[in-house]
């Protein structure tokens, strides 16, 4: 061994390497956060070297306990104990630290960097994917057993998680639904980047998650952070308890050991200067001149606990062999890319988008047995009832979750669920109420985690409720999300279109549901969804094309009906999604929308971005109005009269 294993334990030493490689990776980048990093890393010690069931060699384990940053911006923390356990990160990634194309960017990204669970940094979302992973592993444990589902979720979590809104969402539901394979730390530092966290913030955090119905554990003294014992308890007696999710309340002094920033705010995002790593390291009694340095001891000590797990992996996977269950899990853990939905809908009939989703819902549940959801209180509303009953603390194989009025955390939540695996979760909302899930859904595109957003009541047809309740700008905005596809299909039959695509399709789908009934249309084509436009009507003379989607492709089709009355040829296309439309190719595209016509298109929502496809848009520039849904409709111009007007404005005549 070194002489500085002979003057410290092997532990301290390497505790001390990862304090160090988080100062040279920061300093190196001139970018990031390192205080938090320094003082948690006694703790993140404990955790990959006592605690976590892993294997880095196969960190896709599906029986593995699942880690997650919530705050992400101590990203080095995580990226150096990957390095040290040898899930694949070398010394010259944390080189690269936030440098462009590095397996170590910024915040951690799931799929980009193995042993990275969930995307992190908008803080509180992992907080809240870590209640989606636990709500996945209890579901499935129940469900098949201790044999083939026996982990932890941890995560840790620091004030700005815990002081955004979406974790005490989360938590609340947490707490209710009794998930005690749920572990959360928090970083109990009192700093912010602004200050002390006194300038803002005076909640009794522990007293806070009592109420929720959490096991609280408080490590109070600053000291305890270091403690590994003291640590490795407090893990222990959250294990032992299962009928309800855990928190250790940490107190830690950020910075900490620097001589000069121990327990200052700049600590926390200010990359420490030349001298301060010098100092710093030297009281760690590490040399203050020597960069991204690893001794081989340490390194063999971490790897050693990264290939410890590799044995309960064996033996997981000859239950598995053995299992009568075997065919189940693994089908549970397949993307569904063949659904097929054997559904009829009467041509003519008039029925509400969101209706024909639940008719899709309630066959898609005698198919999918991993399917899991519900909705933020509107369940009937949004037609997302499964037949299973409800998943609770009294029963955690059940299917259907009801979140309450936590939308913000129902979206995290089955983030989560669909990146823990195992199971394809779904939730719904009014599409208004999808501004409070923003955040989630980005970061569900961002991560290609593969849930199914339903957001209903999507037009200003909603009616009386008024402008706080009609959602004019939301689709559009949706649309501008990268990875995010975006189906509004216009009758019954594109809804189940819809459905198989968005269940089919790469990353997060949303099905974008009318609130009021339209009629089931004859040439509607559900096969023809997946190709995001087609023509429902063909006009050999057609002088222009009308695009419509949703509740407004049957104005389109009257529309069309009427210039044809006045000897003016149209063809109809029906535009489910932009998404899907623009993955076709040139040729493809023009086949449906013919560039040399003048094109109107006609939707319920902002024009801003319409011009893309249409050269006269027709819709709503502006908050709508409460009055009977038909009445709004009309005065704001969603209107076969409209859509007429425009093709003889496009026409000069």
């Amino acid at each position: 061994m070194t002489s500085d294993l002979n003057e410290q334990s092997a532990e301290q030493v390497g505790i001390n390497t990862i304090r160090a490689l988080a100062l040279d990776a920061t300093h190196k980048a001139q970018s990031g956060h390192q205080g938090t990093a320094l003082a948690l890393a006694p703790l993140a010690h404990v955790l990959f070297t006592r605690v976590l069931r892993y294997d880095a060699a196969n960190p896709l384990w599906p029986d593995r306990d699942r880690f997650v940053l919530s705050g992400g911006h101590a990203s080095m923390l995580q990226y150096a104990l990957l390095y040290l356990t040898g899930f694949g990160l070398e010394l010259e990634d944390l080189k690269e630290f936030r440098q462009w194309g590095s397996a170590t960017p910024g915040h951690p990204e799931v799929g980009h960097t193995a042993g990275i669970e969930v995307t992190t940094g908008p803080l509180g979302q992992g907080f809240a994917n870590a209640v989606g992973m636990a709500v996945a592993e209890r579901n499935l444990r129940a469900r098949f057993g201790d044999d083939l589902c026996d982990h932890y979720t941890y995560v840790l979590a620091g004030d700005g998680d815990l002081a955004e809104g979406v974790s005490h969402e989360a938590a609340s539901l947490a707490g209710h639904l009794g998930l005690g394979r749920l572990i959360a730390v928090y970083d109990d530092n009192h700093v912010s980047i602004d200050g002390p966290t006194e300038l803002s913030l005076s909640d009794d955090a522990p007293s806070r998650f009592r109420a929720y119905g959490w096991h609280v554990i408080e490590l109070s003294n600053a000291a305890s952070a270091d403690d590994l014992d003291a640590l490795t308890a407090a893990l222990a007696e959250a294990k032992a308890v299962t009928d309800r999710p855990s928190i250790i309340v940490l107190r830690t002094e950020i910075g900490f050991p620097s001589p000069g920033l121990t327990g200052h705010f700049s600590a926390h995002g200010n990359p420490f200067d030349d001298a301060e790593i010098a100092a710093t390291k030297t009281v760690m009694g590490m040399d203050p001149d020597a960069s991204f340095s690893v001794v081989d001891e340490v390194l063999s000590l971490y790897r050693e606990a990264g290939r410890r797990g590799a044995s309960e992996r064996e033996a997981w996977e000859k239950r598995l062999a053995d299992s009568d269950h075997a065919e189940a899990w693994a089908q549970s853990w397949q993307q569904p890319n063949d659904v097929r939905l054997d559904l009829e809908f009467e041509v003519g009939a008039s029925l509400a988008t969101r209706k024909a989703s639940q008719s899709c819902v309630t066959a898609l549940d005698k198919i999918l047995p991993n399917l899991v959801g519900g909705s933020a209180d509107l369940t009937g509303n949004t037609g997302t009832k499964l037949d299973s009953e409800a998943q609770s603390k009294e029963n955690p194989a059940g299917r259907q979750i009801y979140f309450g009025v936590r939308e913000h955390a129902m979206g995290s939540i089955l983030v989560g669920v669909a990146s823990h695996g195992g199971l394809v979760p779904f939730g719904g909302t009014f599409l208004v109420f999808a501004d409070y899930m923003r955040p989630a859904v980005r970061l569900a595109a961002m991560s290609k985690a593969k849930c199914v957003f339903v957001w209903t009541h999507d037009s200003v047809g909603v009616g009386e409720d008024g402008p706080t309740h009609q959602p004019v700008e939301q689709l559009m905005s949706l649309r501008a999300i990268p990875g995010l596809t975006v189906l509004r299909p216009g009758d019954a039959n594109e809804v189940a279109g819809a459905w198989q695509t968005a269940l089919s399709c790469e990353g997060p789908a949303a099905l974008i549901l009318s609130r009021q009934g339209m009629p089931v249309l004859e040439s509607t084509d559900r096969a023809k969804v997946d190709q995001g436009a087609y023509r429902i009507v063909e006009a050999e003379d057609a002088q222009l094309s009308i695009i419509g989607t949703g509740s407004e492709l049957s104005l389109c089709v009257q529309a069309a009906e009427q210039l044809r009355a006045e000897g003016i040829g149209a063809h109809v296309v029906s535009m489910p999604s932009w998404d899907r439309f623009e993955q076709r190719s040139s040729e493809q595209q023009a086949a449906v929308i013919d560039r040399s016509l003048p094109a109107i298109s006609l939707e319920a929502g902002t024009t801003l971005g319409w011009h893309r496809y249409a050269t006269h848009p027709v819709g709503i520039d502006r908050f709508g109005a409460s009055a009977p849904g038909q009445t709004v409709l009309d005065e704001l111009g969603i209107s076969v009269d409209a859509v007429v007007a425009a093709a003889h404005d496009a026409l000069g005549k």
